[in-house]
């Protein structure tokens, strides 16, 4: 099957799920890390490290990336598409299966992530704990050389947050394959609008450093 997936009970269940063809080819030049990682999830991810400690997606840092605004963006019209489809009762799961089935660029969805306490100066002071940082990255891409990725906001114009939770998702990603995060790039979009940044070490909140 061109298509792997896996639930994980994560709190509730996420369904990741990987499109083997497409990381086979769109990895081979010089992200087989992120290929090895991505395969890794659907047999073992460590569950215990989502069943307590922060949240990526419950993040509310003021962050400063500098995003760029696309009216009309590829990805606008591939949510578009997606929820046309009405194939599933959710925003997120008819944009994301769409993509994941029918976007070239879109090699897996749900994909989870971690970041552990000693990988980031300052972690426990910013959180607030020691418990592992998680998240599932919705949407992710690899695309004239960068890995995207991306996350689906019904009502992205009215965002507040997202640049913060996009931005620690390429930190996560950075540290589980070992790509640098000049690789990365991140966004947010909805059917309309996609607002788009370079995520950057001096832009996470108290001016932390990955260590």
């Amino acid at each position: 099957m061109s298509i792997k997936h896996t639930s994980l009970n994560h709190g509730w269940f996420y369904h990741y799920r990987l499109h083997t063809p497409k990381a086979e080819q769109l990895c081979n030049n010089g992200f087989s890390s992120l290929k090895s990682f991505m395969e890794k999830m659907l047999e073992a991810c460590p569950d215990h490290y989502f069943q307590t400690g922060p949240r990526s997606s419950s993040l509310k840092f003021d962050v400063s990336t500098n995003r760029v605004k696309v009216n009309g963006h590829e990805v606008c019209r591939l949510a578009e598409l997606g929820m046309a489809s009405g194939r599933y009762k959710t925003a997120h799961s008819n944009v994301e299966t769409y993509m994941l089935e029918m976007d070239s660029s879109t090699v897996a969805v749900e994909l989870p992530i971690w970041l552990q306490p000693h990988e980031l100066e300052y972690y426990k002071t910013l959180f607030d704990s020691e418990d592992t940082l998680t998240g599932h990255i919705d949407i992710l891409r690899v695309e004239n050389g960068n890995i995207w990725i991306w996350d689906y906001k019904p009502n992205a114009e009215k965002e507040k947050h997202a640049e913060c939770q996009t931005l620690f998702y390429a930190l996560m990603l950075s540290k589980r394959t070992g790509i640098p995060l000049e690789k990365f790039r991140c966004g947010y979009f909805d059917e309309k609008t996609a607002f788009v940044f370079k995520p950057k070490i001096e832009q996470l909140p108290m001016c932390v450093k990955a260590v």
